[in-house]
């Protein structure tokens, strides 16, 4: 039966006994062996701080009219900014385009760290970009007050994947020191209140697997979010109250040669009893430094185990990933992430 395990973060992020932690990594292990998708409580992210989130959200996706949030739309290759409805086809990101040729009805705002975050690194701007910022009283404030709280979440959890992962993961800990991260606001703006019925073509946001390391994702409890199981099956997933949603990105999969899996996922429109929810959610994605190489670790390979990817930096990777998302060109390099979603059954 396809289960989200919960996992109690708090002895990292209070303080707590040996033995709480040493579960938490052992948890933490077979989750991402198994699933590749985590329940995180005692994360530490206050209350306040997520209801700044959502009001900030509700100002910028539902207080600007179409033409105001437009002001704010970047180009392609600029990771920041506004994305409009039907401007994104996520799928494409695994080479696999739409089957109803039609892009995802979700609308999203992008920040994420700069190069001020990281003062006299070498470091490449098409990475670390500049925010864009809307000009709504306190916008900037609160998203920022979020975006602190889920880096230091995804720092934790990184700290916690080395850890499982035993000496062999040691070797990671210096391709963080000027980790990427980014924050993606998203809005699933087919208009609330309107009835529907599902075909099997509408989609929120389609299949895909995240582009970096590690996901923390704070999501209304409202349906649409699916998880691809290893039965080969679509399976829905609601964050539990006050919990966060963690997911593994392809960066740590090749690290450790799909031992840890990226789990595929999408939305569906957040439809109840034919009726449309509105559905928020906010994605830290978590990467590595922009130079990393990114390989399967010999020292994680089995005795004649063969590496399942060829070597390719941190900005290759992504590179190809958002020309699909965001430019509409086929990634050819996501052969074995698109053949998993190609093989799912509805």
């Amino acid at each position: 039966m396809f289960h989200v395990p919960t996992i109690d973060i708090s002895p990292f992020v209070e303080g707590g006994s040996a033995a709480r932690g040493d579960a938490a990594r052992r948890e933490f292990d077979t989750a991402c062996r198994e699933v590749g998708f985590i329940q995180v409580v005692g994360h530490g992210v206050p209350d306040a701080v997520i209801a700044g989130l959502e009001s900030a959200m509700d100002d910028f996706f539902v207080g600007l009219d179409a033409d105001a949030k437009l002001a704010y739309r970047t180009p392609p290759g600029v990771n920041r900014g506004y994305a409009p409805p039907k401007s994104e086809a996520t799928s494409l990101s695994l080479g696999i385009a739409p089957a109803n040729m039609m892009n995802d009805f979700f609308e999203a705002f992008n920040v994420g760290l700069t190069c001020d975050d990281y003062p006299g690194a070498d470091l490449s701007a098409d990475q670390y970009q500049d925010n864009l910022w809307p000009d709504i009283p306190a916008f900037r404030e609160r998203v920022t007050s979020y975006l602190g709280h889920a880096r230091r979440v995804a720092q934790t959890l990184t700290t916690i994947a080395i850890e499982a992962l035993g000496q062999p993961g040691r070797t990671l800990e210096s391709e963080f020191a000027q980790a990427t991260g980014t924050l993606r606001l998203n809005n699933y703006a087919l208009a609330e209140g309107m009835r529907v019925t599902l075909d099997g073509e509408l989609r929120g946001m389609g299949e895909h697997t995240d582009f970096g390391v590690i996901t923390v994702l704070w999501a209304d409890r409202v349906p649409g979010l699916q998880v691809l199981g290893t039965d080969g099956r679509w399976h829905d997933v609601q964050p539990a109250e006050g919990a966060l949603l963690v997911n593994l990105g392809d960066v740590m999969t090749r690290w450790t040669n799909e031992h840890w899996m990226s789990t595929l996922h999408r939305v569906k429109p957040p439809v109840t009893g034919g009726t449309i929810q509105r559905r928020r959610s906010a994605a830290y994605f978590h990467g590595s430094n922009w130079n990393t190489l990114i390989q399967p670790l010999a020292a994680l390979l089995a005795p004649g185990e063969q590496p399942l990817y060829a070597p390719v930096t941190a900005t290759e990777h992504i590179r190809a990933k958002l020309a699909g998302t965001r430019a509409g060109v086929l990634n050819p390099n996501a052969g074995r992430e698109g053949a998993r979603a190609a093989g799912a059954l509805s």
